[in-house]
């Protein structure tokens, strides 16, 4: 990481644009935890259906 630039004491500096200042977070709401479990658990569920199927397909011509 870069060091801070030094300035003489009688210099007026404004923070460099695009500092990081501390904002306020708003906690989020149990709509949304709920709305991101909910689209999770739809993706994994699909994901592991996708792999189920994936390694029970025949390998080659049919058994007879």
């Amino acid at each position: 990481m870069a060091r801070e630039p030094s300035y003489p004491d009688d210099a007026a500096v404004a923070p460099p644009t695009g500092a990081a200042v501390p904002d306020e977070k708003k906690p989020a709401s149990a709509r949304t935890k709920h709305l991101v479990t909910g689209a999770a658990i739809g993706i994994g569920s699909a994901a592991l259906v996708a792999a189920l199927l994936y390694a029970n397909r025949s390998r080659g011509k049919s058994r007879t």
